[in-house]
């Protein structure tokens, strides 16, 4: 047994992991949102060169696509570990935005340095943790490929 599950009481245990799907949620429909209204401009720096899409396309794209995420995460609990999942895999789907705005030296969200960018780039595995752990995504993971091993 680790120390943290030694310190956590089991039963708080979902009601942390709940609390963390839920402010996911939250921060995915403020986000997306702002994708479509105040910072629309703003995200466009997000936007690969590379990419061959409009970068204003984009940017209302990922938004509706953040809002719809949040929406799932707060509306369909049932489903939460395949949320999970497909959360963590648009927080790596994104990634490459956020390489591109280092490499490029793209000044936005006043991430005006390139040590602020980089640092920005912890983040990301940061989220897809969030997502794995909030939806209990990583656990069932883990469960059945214990499963599958002992089998």
């Amino acid at each position: 047994m680790d120390q943290h599950r030694a310190r956590t009481p089991k039963s708080s245990r979902p009601v942390l992991r709940t609390g963390g799907r839920l402010l996911l949620g939250g921060f995915l429909l403020l986000v997306g949102i702002s994708h479509l209204s105040w910072a629309r401009h703003t995200f466009r720096a997000q936007v690969p060169a590379w990419l061959p899409l409009d970068p204003d396309v984009v940017v209302v794209i990922s938004g509706i696509v953040e809002i719809m995420l949040g929406l799932a995460l707060i509306t369909v609990p049932r489903q939460r570990v395949a949320v999970g999942w497909i959360v963590a895999v648009f927080f790596l789907a994104v990634f490459p935005g956020n390489i591109s705005q280092l490499v490029t030296h793209t000044d936005s969200f006043g991430l005006n340095t390139d040590l602020a960018r980089g640092i920005r780039l912890l983040f990301q595995p940061l989220l897809v943790a969030w997502a794995l752990w909030s939806t209990g995504a990583w656990r069932a993971w883990q469960t059945r490929r214990r499963g599958s091993a002992s089998g």
